[in-house]
């Protein structure tokens, strides 16, 4: 399938050319996308949907737009992609927008990734049923479980992208996921609620359903008897689950584009010593089986570790060539892979007993941050520290303060980053943070 897609993306560059575009870039991709929900004991929903789509994006006459469609058909492309020219032949001239470089195409690695697993096109109903009765009957074994909802959700990707200046190339890749969502009756009308979800790209290194469904429960059970937190200020311990979240927040605005808008609180920071000398961020694609991992980008720059903060230096950020062009920044690579956290030395049980007292991050309830200032303001929920112990649950509580200063604050960093998430941070420990509760 992917020499059939990587025709269709050659061939369509091809009829972009003829119908008098400079250049063009153009992506085929195809998926197959299958999910059961299981409710209370029953098979809820059964969905499989498989696409195809391409998409094109044009250069001609120093005008750029871009295309999508679902209709394939031979006969009805050719109108679609000289519709596009002349639509773009129209529009307004933008003098930053060229074809990506060939020179970025070089050097593309050729590791073996190994993003791809046959098992998960074999899969069958017996199987996806059997995963679900097992999360289910591990995450429904409490007398409080008011309801749960177990879920199986498995697919393939494939895509192929040509240009005009010399790219080809074809990526594809498989995932498998499972867990569940547990809810359970707390004091009086109130409820209690989590859940837990495990996956990859291989289904050999999924964890037991049964296990997952435990631990969906004990995540429910560890927010009994809740309580509103406190405000004070102290240390902060955020649980590797959440930590990604965390690091998301922190490197949203790390990119040309918010720079060049003057959107970023990162524009000043580049080359300098913005956080603590604990910190370093790398986007790695190449990690094997990774959840983000390429060999290329959507532009077709080639793949490679990138140092985004080096022990509380920023390094690079992330750079796409059209507001490269526009800030006058070299590209580097125009969206995230996988963001690896260099981890710390100590369990999370250490760091708890380090920390003696504060409050343990187990999630995030919404909230904000301000691109431009980097001011924010998390709900959470967690619980109290006591004496380097997990404590009594807290929520109906914020955090607030502003990023690059929380970052200045971090501390110590845990051994276990979490490894179901593109992001692999691990626990983050930072110091004098504000929380606003009772």
């Amino acid at each position: 399938m992917s020499a059939d897609l990587k025709n269709q993306a050659i061939n369509a560059v091809a009829l972009a050319k003829k119908a008098g575009a400079d250049d063009a870039w153009a992506s085929a991709g195809q998926s197959r996308d299958v999910e059961f929900g299981y409710r209370d004991g029953a098979l809820e929903k059964v969905k499989d949907t498989t696409s195809r789509s391409l998409g094109l994006q044009v250069y001609a006459n120093g005008r750029y737009s871009s295309h999508q469609t679902t209709d394939l058909n031979p006969d009805r492309l050719g109108s679609f992609i000289s519709e596009a020219v002349a639509i773009t032949r129209a529009l307004e001239p933008d003098e930053y927008r060229e074809i990506t470089p060939e020179a970025l195409f070089a050097n593309q690695p050729t590791d073996d990734l190994d993003l791809v697993d046959t098992t998960v096109e074999t899969l069958d109903r017996d199987q996806r049923l059997a995963w679900c009765e097992a999360l289910d009957a591990a995450s429904t074994s409490h007398e409080r479980v008011i309801s749960a909802t177990a879920g199986v959700y498995d697919g393939t990707q494939q895509s192929a992208s040509a240009s005009s200046n010399g790219f080809v190339g074809t990526q594809q890749s498989t995932y498998c996921w499972f867990g569940s969502s547990v809810t359970l009756r707390d004091q009086g009308d109130r409820r209690a609620s989590d859940g837990f979800y495990a996956g990859g790209a291989h289904v050999a290194d999924l964890p037991d359903a049964g296990q997952v469904g435990q631990v969906a429960l004990s995540r429910a059970l560890s927010r009994l008897d809740s309580e509103k937190g406190p405000t004070l200020k102290t240390v902060m311990v955020v649980d590797s689950r959440a930590a990604g979240q965390l690091i998301g927040r922190l490197m949203r605005p790390a990119n040309a584009r918010s720079v060049q808008q003057g959107r970023s609180f990162w524009a000043p920071l580049i080359g300098e010593q913005a956080f603590s000398n604990k910190l370093t961020i790398i986007d790695d694609p190449l990690i094997k089986r990774g959840l983000a991992s390429r060999h290329y980008d959507s532009e077709g720059i080639a793949a490679r570790a990138l140092p985004i903060v080096e022990n509380g230096v920023v390094r690079n950020i992330y750079v796409d060539t059209y507001y490269g062009r526009k800030a006058d920044i070299a590209p580097t690579t125009g969206s995230a892979s996988n963001q690896r956290v260099a981890p710390g030395d100590k369990s999370l049980e250490q760091l708890l007993g380090d920390v003696g007292s504060g409050i343990y991050v187990t999630s995030w309830l919404g909230g904000n941050a301000d691109a431009t200032t980097g001011d924010f303001s998390l709900g959470l929920r967690g619980h109290i520290i006591d004496n380097g112990q997990v404590g009594r649950p807290v929520g109906e509580m914020n955090v607030t303060g502003n990023l690059k200063d929380l970052f200045a604050q971090l501390e110590m960093l845990g051994n276990d980053p979490y490894p179901y998430s593109s992001t692999l941070a691990p626990s983050l420990v930072f110091v004098d943070v504000d929380f606003s509760g009772a």
